[in-house]
């Protein structure tokens, strides 16, 4: 049974940082991309980031570009999530994915495998 547990989330000021982690458990998950989707209050769920199976390639959303770093440690079938100068707007649920693939892509429908979520506020 596939199983990811993000862990990582709280209360942050504006301007702070935040890592997310995402254990990853009943497959092999170093043949797959991995990423990071978000949902704030009243929102439709949107792309964060994503990762290549090896490690080689990211890609952003715009609006998080600079600021955050996806990650990963396939040895510890591990994503990382690392939020830095963090704004009001990155208040969301964080959900962990894994894709169908071994390339990143932004496309929701591409992700098999979705975490529970970890939340993540940034008080003003």
């Amino acid at each position: 049974q596939v199983q990811l547990v993000e862990s990582g989330g709280g209360l942050v000021q504006a301007g702070g940082s935040l890592r997310l982690s995402c254990a990853a458990s009943g497959r092999t998950f170093s043949m797959y991309a991995m990423g990071w989707f978000r949902q704030a209050p009243g929102k439709e769920r949107e792309f964060v980031a994503t990762i290549s199976r090896g490690g080689t390639a990211t890609y952003y959303a715009d609006s998080v570009k600079g600021r955050f770093t996806i990650s990963r440690d396939n040895a510890k079938n591990t994503v990382y999530l690392q939020m830095n100068s963090l704004k009001p707007e990155d208040t969301a649920v964080y959900y962990c994915v894994v894709s169908q693939y071994s390339g990143t892509s932004y496309r929701t429908g591409e992700y098999t495998y979705w975490g529970q979520g970890t939340q993540v506020t940034v008080s003003s």
